[in-house]
């Protein structure tokens, strides 16, 4: 995965739905700032119910997002069922730490109480894989399965599968989530204060939402991984003279020289706290919403670089 690699162009894919399961920021419009800091999904109550039950707090968290994000792209009805195309739609989740506080909570069962102290209940949460089953199980979505947990650059990673996914015609639609949740195993791995986030978004070609009557929110015009920002910059197709109208990125990272220091900047996780592999799919949803404010230009999304063994870039047009 250090390799440098880029996406084919044969065909387009856009942001047709947008959700947030995110405290202290009530619509994605919000993410660019300043923050309000109140009101959004409070998990105290957002984070209960039937359907949620006996599920682990990313599980909850990814579900509710996606909940918001099929409804904001028209794929469900009144009753919250999914009415797209079940068979053909993927669940890609990107988390680091998701459910590293079910595999501690089950590890430290067997040291105590051996295998046989292990709940049925709770064993499902230990897989690497568990909220995205729970998701696709959620709505019965039968296409293309996975979870990306590869680091800070783990959320554009996801982005990329996903319209990758597309693109090979293995999937018609994606849903793409990204979360990271709260909790005392997080927090001490960090060494901060963790934060809830989940971030949803539904991926399909342009014109498979026109033929709905859904509207493109943002394209996902290009993407690169490579070691260094710079290199991943040039694979993704930014250069000294694309008109990049905003930076979402991390200015530490950067690296980038005179490029990047001229656009105008927002770093999420300075606003919002770690945020993991919740950054990647946030910053596409950051990306909407400067679409939607008439803004010029492209967006720019990074993460990654001289701190960590690799670098992302994705690039978002109107």
């Amino acid at each position: 995965m250090n390799a440098t690699h880029a996406n084919p162009n044969a065909r387009e894919v856009v942001v047709t739905g947008i959700g947030l399961a995110l405290p202290g920021v009530a619509t994605y419009g919000d993410l660019l700032g300043p923050l309000p800091g109140e009101g959004g999904f409070d998990p105290a109550t957002g984070l209960i119910g039937r359907e949620l039950r006996h599920k682990d707090r990313a599980s909850r968290l990814a579900l509710r997002a996606a909940q918001f994000a099929l409804h904001d792209a028209g794929l469900t009805d009144a009753d919250n069922t999914f009415i797209g195309a079940t068979d053909s739609t993927a669940v890609v989740v990107s988390t680091n730490l998701g459910n590293a506080d079910s595999v501690c909570e089950a590890t430290d069962t067997i040291a105590t109480a051996g295998v046989t102290g292990l709940s049925p209940l709770g064993l499902p949460q230990t897989s690497s894989n568990v909220i995205a089953g729970w998701v696709a199980i959620r709505y019965r979505l039968r296409g293309p399965n996975l979870t990306v947990c590869n680091g800070v650059t783990s959320g554009l990673d996801a982005l990329a599968w996903a319209r990758n996914l597309i693109m090979a015609g293995r999937a018609e639609a994606a849903l793409v989530v990204g979360v990271e949740p709260a909790n005392d195993v997080v927090t001490k791995i960090l060494g901060r204060q963790s934060t809830d986030a989940a971030v949803a978004v539904v991926l399909e070609p342009p014109d498979a939402a026109a033929c709905r009557g859904a509207r493109p929110r943002a394209t996902i015009a290009g993407y690169a991984r490579a070691r260094d920002l710079a290199a991943a910059l040039t694979c993704a197709g930014v250069t000294e003279e694309a008109s990049v109208g905003l930076w979402l990125g991390d200015e530490a990272d950067a690296g980038a020289g005179r490029l990047l220091a001229a656009m105008r900047r927002i770093d999420l996780e300075a606003q919002l706290g770690p945020l993991s592999g919740a950054l990647g799919v946030l910053q596409c949803a950051a990306a909407a919403a400067h679409f939607e404010g008439d803004a010029t230009g492209t967006v720019l999304a990074t993460a990654g670089g001289p701190r960590h063994d690799a670098a992302a870039a994705l690039l978002l047009t109107p």
